[in-house]
């Protein structure tokens, strides 16, 4: 029960940190402020919104705390690139 108890924590806990470290969307404005530091593409979203959040991971991942999203296509799945910002 305990180990229960401990691992719904640890995950409660895990879910908010990420938060705390994601990179934020960035407008035009903003990026002025910010250095660009690369670029990151993503792609197999099947929603607009499920592709943002897999930008908004990669960038994170490689430590960026903005980003711009600067392509969005679709077929069958969808793809984009984001210009990513510190």
């Amino acid at each position: 029960m305990k180990t229960i108890k401990y691992a719904v924590a640890a995950i409660a806990l895990s879910t908010l940190s990420f938060g705390a470290f994601a990179a934020q969307a960035v407008t035009a404005e903003q990026a002025q402020n910010m250095s660009k530091i690369g670029v990151v593409a993503a792609d197999g979203a099947t929603t607009l919104d499920g592709l943002e959040a897999q930008l908004a991971q990669k960038a994170a991942e490689a430590g960026a705390t903005g980003y711009s999203i600067t392509s969005a296509n679709t077929s069958n799945k969808m793809s984009g690139t984001a210009v990513i910002y510190k």
